[in-house]
């Protein structure tokens, strides 16, 4: 196995950690969100969205390096 292929690989690993940890970010988000429109709470709301713009940033940064990889291969 070439060297650039055992880094696409730990790429690929890191990768698929990433998407999971935005995934689970995205989640938190709108439910922090949610309690904060239950609660008329504006800082929870916008804590809320905040973690879905982060983890929607994560996916985007994840779905590029997809590409590259897809594109290397």
């Amino acid at each position: 196995m070439s060297v650039l292929e055992n880094i696409i690989g730990e790429c690929l690993v890191m990768s698929i950690e990433d998407k999971a940890k935005a995934a689970a970010k995205d989640v938190e988000g709108k439910v922090q969100e949610a309690a904060g429109d239950a609660t008329d709470n504006s800082e929870a709301q916008a804590k809320g969205k905040a973690k879905q713009a982060e983890a929607s940033a994560t996916k985007t940064k994840e779905n590029v390096k997809d590409n590259v990889k897809d594109a290397i291969d």
